[in-house]
């Protein structure tokens, strides 16, 4: 009975769409982190009687024709880029982007990431990088002499020097915007590469045209809706469970064959 094998991709299928879900639920207090939302599509489908052909030698055609689909399938999982909320911590160095844009990180391994966490700091010479001690890009050091810094909605971070009236301006930075924000490969700690199918990263300070601005003292909370995923669990929980009924039907229509005489 094809029920059987359609009703367990419908169960793998709610299967995939509460991890996705409890993994937004695990990442409501994570910072920067969007949501995802899984997407499914039904798989092909066995043709019995094919809508258009002739039924008879006369040229009637069927107006409709007989299909049995055979399931469904996860298409894919897709990052909502919604922005989060701005909660203030007055820590000079956390920063948050208001509007579009990613942060630029430099990997151990050279290669660039991308984040939306501005919980920077500073290293022990004096450079600003994340929370896991990679470097910020582009590289900005503040001098040691400096008793307060000021980053600026543009980007540059100016540093206040004692003996100096002025400010000094010690760099600028820089946000990243893509073609397709989707498209970016989730590696964890809240990083994100590149892929042929985000597109190349455009560079541009803080504030032009298309790019958010940065918030000193502020970080970007999760844009996880508690009360939107518990619903949503709810519903993929009895979906779970109504394809789990039709694999316990079709095995009861088939002990009833097997009882037949």
């Amino acid at each position: 009975m094809r029920s059987l094998e359609i009703a367990s991709t419908g169960m793998l299928a709610q299967q995939t769409n509460v991890e996705v879900i409890s993994n937004n639920i695990a990442n409501m207090s994570t910072t920067g982190f969007k949501r995802r939302r899984a997407e499914f599509q039904d798989l092909i489908y066995q043709t019995l009687r094919r809508v258009g052909s002739q039924s008879a030698d006369t040229g009637t055609v069927l107006p409709a024709g007989s299909q049995i689909g055979l399931g469904v399938r996860t298409a894919a999982i897709y990052r909502i880029g919604e922005q989060g909320n701005l909660s203030q911590t007055d820590n000079k160095f956390d920063l948050a982007i208001k509007g579009n844009g990613f942060f630029q990180v430099q990997l151990p391994n050279g290669d660039t990431a991308y984040t939306r966490d501005g919980t920077f700091g500073l290293s022990p010479e004096g450079q600003i990088v994340t929370a896991e001690g990679f470097p910020v890009l582009p590289a900005i050091t503040i001098p040691a002499a400096a008793r307060d810094v000021t980053i600026n909605a543009a980007g540059e971070v100016l540093a206040k020097i004692d003996g100096q009236t002025q400010p000094q301006n010690v760099g600028q930075l820089q946000v990243a915007i893509f073609p397709n924000e989707g498209g970016l490969e989730a590696i964890g700690d809240n990083m994100l590469l590149a892929t042929p199918g985000s597109g190349a990263a455009t560079l541009a300070a803080p504030g032009a045209a298309g790019y958010g601005q940065v918030l000193q003292g502020f970080i970007e909370t999760s844009n996880v809706n508690v009360v939107q995923e518990i619903t949503s669990l709810i519903t993929a929980q009895r979906a779970y469970e109504m394809n789990s009924k039709v694999i316990t039907a079709s095995d009861d229509m088939l002990s009833t064959l097997t009882q037949l005489r």
